[in-house]
């Protein structure tokens, strides 16, 4: 029989020999179709979206281990293990469970609070973890579709903070009027350190991943000077590197009264995301942006600027991280920021942007992911005595298995979407198929 090709829309490319032969006696009539209730459910459970969830499982598994590993009643309980086992798994099992009960209770909602206003607050303390990751975690996967690699978030992060603390400080504006000055200011500034990238490669072709690298120490030490300076950021009369705090006028509002940490920003990061679905997929702007992404040398050939593109994709991811920055210092930390208002939150969102795929509401469930485990890493911390370094590594974990699919197709024995429909057209044809994945 002769090798046929028949590629799998979509796919990257990857070549996998299928097997197409007929069985003995019988003809190509013979083979029936699935249906296609069976056809979506394959489709789905080999899916990106399934990847990402059992990537967040398995990295939780590991986390588990790496939780029994270092507990000190499991390590004294396995040391008889072989006279009475099931202390070691009762131990175990206490240690795991009592960890990821610790971190549900931090994250979501606290059962041994009185009455559900206070059981309710570990929820707000994650959307706020989230706010700053939601919305740089958007900028970032924007920048993705476009085929640029943004790190330059902390620079971004760091300048939008500067500039917005800088107005909500120093500026006494009315009500209303000074918060959306403070955040237009912040957003365009970080839209021009993130915009400097975008011309740098358009016009030198130089790459953006060192340019934004080195953006991020700029911006670092212009921050850190700038608080140092009296006149410039830092407070009068003071030799400590921060801030002074933000004028009441400038800060975002408390979304459900001061009992809460949660604030405006949250209402901004979800605006955020519908605006850049908006953007990306049902805009002529976006569909240059995905044109750009899939292959910039053919998007060339139709007619788009790409030059242009590069350009106008990092001002909107610049701008969009530095809502992040802003987000920081007029909702979460208003009494006087410093040079690590970031909090490493323009790396955390790189991996908020990979584990959502580059699309703005997985990005949106990525970021309470990612809040969640902060919030809850705290709880875990101080009522199981679990170092908080677990829960970075549970997070590395996630990008280890988001980033390589096939590993976590094969531990899960998933399938392949669209692999199936072809075998089947092979053995229509009784040929061998070549899939491309």
């Amino acid at each position: 029989m002769t090798n046929e090709q028949i590629p799998a829309q979509g796919q990257a490319v990857k070549t996998a020999e299928v097997d197409g032969a007929l069985e003995p006696g019988q003809t190509p009539a013979e083979v029936t179709p699935p249906s296609r209730s069976n056809q979506l459910l394959r489709d789905i459970v080999g899916g990106n979206a399934m990847i990402s969830v059992l990537a967040v499982v398995l990295a939780l598994l590991i986390g588990g281990i790496l939780i029994a590993f270092t507990n000190k009643d499991v390590q004294a309980a396995s040391g008889y293990f072989f006279s009475r086992p099931t202390d070691t798994l009762k131990a175990i099992w206490d240690a795991v469970a009592g960890a990821y009960s610790a971190l549900f209770q931090g994250s979501i909602y606290n059962f041994r609070r009185p009455g559900f206003a206070d059981g309710i607050r570990p929820l707000t303390e994650t959307l706020t973890f989230a706010t700053p990751l939601i919305v740089s975690g958007l900028g970032i996967a924007l920048a993705f579709r476009v085929g640029m690699f943004n790190i330059g978030g902390r620079g971004q992060m760091l300048v939008a903070a500067g500039a917005a603390g800088y107005v909500g400080f120093a500026w006494p504006l009315p009500y209303g009027i000074h918060l959306l000055v403070a955040v237009i200011v912040g957003m365009m500034a970080g839209a021009v350190w993130g915009g400097i990238a975008g011309l740098l490669k358009a016009r030198t072709g130089a790459h953006e991943v060192i340019v934004t690298i080195m953006l991020n120490y700029v911006g670092f030490y212009l921050i850190s000077f700038l608080l140092r300076t009296q006149g410039a950021l830092q407070a009068p009369g003071s030799n400590n590197p921060k801030s002074p705090g933000m004028l009441p006028t400038a800060v975002f509002p408390d979304l459900f009264g001061p009992k809460y940490n949660l604030h405006l920003g949250f209402v901004l990061a979800l605006i955020a995301t519908v605006w850049v679905w908006y953007i990306i997929n049902r805009s002529k702007l976006g569909f240059q942006f995905r044109a750009v992404g899939e292959n910039p040398n053919a998007a060339r050939v139709a007619g788009i600027n790409v030059k242009n593109i590069y350009v106008y994709a990092m001002l909107i991811s610049g701008a969009l991280v530095g809502l992040a920055g802003v987000a920081q210092v007029l909702g979460t930390v208003t009494t006087g920021f410093t040079e690590g208002i970031d909090a490493g939150i323009g790396f955390d969102a790189i991996t908020v942007a990979l584990l959502g795929r580059s699309r703005p509401f997985g990005v949106l469930i990525a970021g309470i992911l990612f809040g969640a485990l902060k919030a809850g890493g705290y709880s875990m911390q101080a009522a199981e005595s679990v170092p908080i370094d677990i829960v970075l590594v549970v997070q590395s974990l996630i990008v280890l298995f988001i980033a390589a699919p096939p590993l976590v197709r094969t531990i899960f024995r998933l399938p392949i979407p669209g692999v199936a429909a072809i075998t089947r057209a092979a053995k229509v044809s009784g040929k061998k198929a070549v899939v491309t994945k």
